[in-house]
């Protein structure tokens, strides 16, 4: 069942033993706080001197050097420390990572869940802040305090600074030193360029690390990839055709009546579509046909997915997901839906029982065999919906050897009750007692948080994101050599995504490259580079894909 398939780029053997640790001698830090690599400390010797972005692969140690360069800011510079992370759990983890390294100064963390006048305080009182960027960009906005007295600031997982993402204001506000860290920048020059300057930082001024560099090679573990390919379930054919012939009516509708203009519309045009269409209606157009534009947009984008859940998920993925959507009659395209003989022939269909996706199978079997291999292993699933993770949790229940759970964000959805942030730490606890051996996970399981060394890694499906794939596949190969598994359905949106997100991974590595080549030979420039004045933005941004102009919907 199992087919080796070409690997992404991954260091092709595994690291030698490695020596005893030497430990950072430092007036700040605690005794054997933070292990003396010899890159980390290269990258902090220029990080605490200018504002530097860091690109270095998951599991290396971006937060090891961070707290070296707080260490040192502190020692030299003295002032306030801001240290900004996207989500609760990381703030948590990186305040006690913090903690247990940095010696005397006291750690202050801000949520949403701190209520102003107490973040207020606890700015005033506090020489380390570790908060989310959207509660500072508030309290500044409210003018609760300023970052005059900041002396650096760090943002972690930096490529999210873009667009109106609460770092980018935060970084129009800062004008001191910057620490910005990521794993995986994306796969275009621009985007790199585009975090730096939102961040104030000087374009060459970063410090970027690959697997196969001398000083990190020692540290990086080979990981195997193989990739299982099943085919589409022969139960799920027709209703795959039902659902694909009433989303080709739709199409066809709105092609005709000049909505959409390209000859095959994508997922992304419709959704350009529906945005520009809201766009329209919040400044005040009252065109009905904006409405019936809407309309006929959400009954496209559900079919849609409705497709792409039979196809890779299967049809209990998709009867779930149908069974919310019955019940929901609030929307008139769930109500047009509703009213349609196919739909109502392909809500019959998937009431019928049915066997699993070959995924599920697949999956059990992979899992099954690690752990057969290796008891005291640990595996992390990655599945993209909540239906498809519990799904999984209950079938894995039923291998030998298996103790699944599921782990999943805090929010509770249409598809399910989400875990707390207290549920998912005792769940990690779990993991690492091995109580728990395998973690099916939705994208929660991907940025940042501190889960333990995993020895095998399977994604449910691909995701076209080269940035969640490093992130996915970068739970495996830190302390130990690791393995990959991909389950991909053949002749569908699996192979698209993959192609897609090796492409972009392969096109990120070449922008690395030439940048650091650039950054061989280039003149630095030592003043701080403005972030783009959002006066001199566009109000409006073009139109993608095939999507018509609204001008053209009469």
């Amino acid at each position: 069942m199992n087919k080796p398939g070409p690997a992404p780029p991954a260091p092709s053997s595994a690291a030698a033993a490695s020596p005893a640790p030497v430990w950072v001698d430092h007036p700040l830090l605690r005794r054997e706080a933070l292990e003396d690599r010899a890159y980390q400390r290269n990258i902090a010797a220029t990080a605490a001197k200018r504002s530097t972005l860091v690109i270095l692969p998951t599991g290396l140690g971006k937060t090891a050097i961070a707290i070296r360069v707080i260490a040192d800011v502190l020692r030299s510079h003295g002032g306030k420390i801001l240290f900004l992370a996207p989500t609760k759990p990381l703030v948590l983890q990186h305040a006690t990572s913090i903690r247990a390294a940095l010696i005397a100064e006291p750690v202050a963390v801000m949520t949403g869940e701190n209520a102003p006048e107490d973040r207020e305080a606890e700015w005033r009182e506090s020489k380390i802040v570790v908060a989310t960027p959207q509660v500072i960009e508030n309290d500044l906005r409210e003018g609760r305090h300023s970052l005059e007295e900041v002396s650096l600031t760090v943002f972690d997982e930096a490529h999210r600074a873009v667009g109106d993402y609460a770092y980018v204001a935060v970084g129009a506000h800062y004008e001191g030193l910057v620490l910005a860290m990521t794993a995986s920048p994306g796969s275009s020059a621009d985007k790199i360029v585009e975090v730096c300057r939102n961040l104030r930082i000087p374009l060459g001024h970063w410090e970027i690390r690959s697997p196969l560099d001398p000083d990190v090679a020692e540290y990086v573990h080979a990981i195997s990839f193989e990739k299982v390919l099943v085919e589409v379930p022969e139960d799920a054919r027709p209703v795959i055709a039902r659902l694909r012939a009433l989303y080709n009516l739709v199409l066809d509708e709105m092609k005709r009546k000049q909505w959409l203009s390209a000859p095959r519309p994508t997922l992304r045009d419709l959704l350009a579509l529906g945005d520009e269409a809201r766009r329209r209606l919040d400044a005040g157009d009252q065109d009905r046909v904006l409405y019936q534009v809407l309309s006929k947009q959400a009954i496209a984008v559900k079919l849609s997915h409705a497709v792409e859940l039979a196809e890779t998920q299967g049809l209990a993925a998709l009867r779930a997901y149908l069974d919310r959507l019955e019940k929901d009659t609030r929307t008139r395209a769930n109500r047009s839906l509703l009213k349609d003989r196919t739909f109502q022939e392909v809500l019959a269909l998937v009431r019928i029982p049915q066997a699993d996706h070959p995924k599920v199978r697949a999956t059990a079997a992979v899992v099954g065999q690690e752990l057969r291999q290796k008891p005291e292993a640990r595996v992390i699933v990655f599945a993209h919906y909540r239906d498809t993770v519990d799904f999984l949790v209950g079938r894995l229940g039923g291998v030998e050897g298996v103790r699944a759970a599921r782990f999943v964000g805090q929010a509770a959805r249409e598809e399910g009750a989400g875990l707390t942030q207290r549920e998912q730490a005792e769940l990690l606890d779990q993991f690492r007692a091995g109580q728990v051996n395998v973690l099916v996970s939705t994208s929660i399981g991907e940025e940042g948080l501190d889960i333990p060394e995993v020895d095998l890694v399977v994604f449910y499906e691909p995701v076209p994101s080269e940035i969640r794939t490093i992130q996915r596949r970068g739970r495996t190969g830190r302390a130990r050599a690791g393995r990959m598994v991909l389950l991909v359905t053949r002749d569908t949106r699996d192979e698209a995504y993959m192609y897609s997100a090796r492409r972009k991974e392969r096109k990120m590595h070449e922008e690395l490259t030439r940048l650091r080549e650039a950054l061989n030979q280039m003149r630095l420039d030592p003043r701080p580079t403005a972030p783009p004045d959002p006066r001199e933005q566009p109000s409006t941004p073009p139109a993608k894909g095939g999507q018509a102009s609204l001008g053209d919907f009469r």
